[in-house]
């Protein structure tokens, strides 16, 4: 499916979906398998039946546009320092009841989506504002593969990257056409329990073990992983442990993973934000099991902020929340000290620091 230059009309057709023999339509993007008679939605709103197929009602359109640090998405070993084009559109697969962009994620108000482009027009856009990398982000980009998937090959006839901030909720053939054209992704670990998942997020787990596994052995896209520790709810040591042995059995050591504060929101607001004292726990206890890279978020905390040297041990990559403060790679993203190349995505000169979220209009 290549790019477009214009934008269609909100009846774009959707892929993976098939007719059952009882006269509906089943979408197959996501484990969900909603079942549409004519004029329904999906749970994720934006997919919807008319007549005899199902189309996509949000291609074209975000919820807005922004210049973002790389850091924020977040992803600390894909291109340090440097500026990514963000956007997303409305609704979500998942009904998290910790939802922390719950107003764009949940919402039902297509009108809100004011801001439109082309596949092309962002790629246009993202290249003149001096970007390296388009994100799909702030709400799902499963749902909207279609106009992510389009945007992503327009990118890269410019020489610009892709980025998925995403849950990872997906099916194999979907999940297989998505990540192909990603050179990296963001993938929400939301707990490590399908009790959790279920009870919390109205999903299972093992999708998305599915798709973490997907992409470290059958893609070329970086993978760094996020967690957002709810307390009482998915941040005991049982639990951090097991997820931490399955992650360094499964994808490896060098997958960098994000331990990210929760703060009281949508659904769950009887629980209080997760302390400082959680995230320093849960990263030592990740260390502990054998992950190289991992990271406390949301909070600030330069120690947990910083990435330092597989091989001598010492900081490369000192962060005070999203700005750059030490930066000890060369070009080819190895150790200025002891010459250990550190995993991910790194090139060209050392970034440059302070980098700030950036609102963006874009023109049609």
């Amino acid at each position: 499916m290549g790019a477009r230059d214009s934008i269609p009309d909100e009846h774009f057709p959707a892929r993976w979906w098939h007719a059952l023999g009882d006269g509906r339509i089943q979408c197959d993007l996501c484990p969900r398998d909603c079942r549409l008679h004519d004029g329904q939605r999906g749970l994720c709103f934006v997919r919807k039946r008319e007549g005899d197929a199902l189309v996509l009602t949000t291609y074209g359109r975000s919820s807005g546009f922004a210049i973002d640090p790389i850091e924020k998405k977040p992803l600390n070993h894909f291109f340090p320092g440097s500026t990514v084009f963000s956007f997303g559109t409305a609704g979500c697969n998942l009904t998290c009841r910790f939802c922390q962009n719950w107003d764009i994620s949940k919402s039902r108000e297509m009108d809100r989506l004011m801001d439109q482009a082309s596949p092309q027009r962002i790629a246009k856009a993202a290249a003149d504002a001096g970007c390296k990398s388009v994100a799909f982000t702030y709400n799902d980009p499963v749902i909207f593969a279609e106009y992510a998937i389009d945007t992503a090959d327009a990118c890269h006839v410019l020489g610009l990257h892709t980025v998925a901030v995403t849950a990872g909720y997906m099916h194999a053939e979907p999940r297989r056409d998505f990540y192909a054209r990603m050179d990296a992704a963001n993938v929400d670990l939301k707990g490590f329990t399908d009790a959790f998942y279920f009870k919390q997020t109205g999903a299972h787990l093992a999708p998305v073990l599915d798709t973490l596994q997907h992409i470290v052995h059958e893609t070329n896209c970086w993978l760094e992983i996020t967690t957002l520790l709810i307390p009482g709810h998915n941040d005991s040591n049982a639990e951090l442990e097991a997820m931490s042995r399955w992650l360094v059995e499964h994808l490896g050591r060098d997958v960098p993973l994000h331990f990210t504060a929760f703060h009281p929101d949508y659904k769950l607001t009887d629980v209080a934000a997760t302390p400082l004292a959680t995230l320093r726990r849960a990263r030592a206890i990740a260390l502990a099991q054998g992950l190289r890279h991992v990271y406390t978020g949301n909070v600030h905390d330069t120690q947990g902020g910083t990435s330092c040297c597989p091989g001598c041990d010492k900081p490369l990559i000192e962060r005070d929340w999203h700005r750059l403060k030490l930066y000890e790679l060369d070009a080819q993203g190895r150790c200025r000290h002891c010459g250990t190349a550190l995993a991910g995505r790194f090139g060209g000169p050392a970034p440059r620091p302070g980098v700030r979220h950036i609102p963006i209009r874009v023109t049609v």
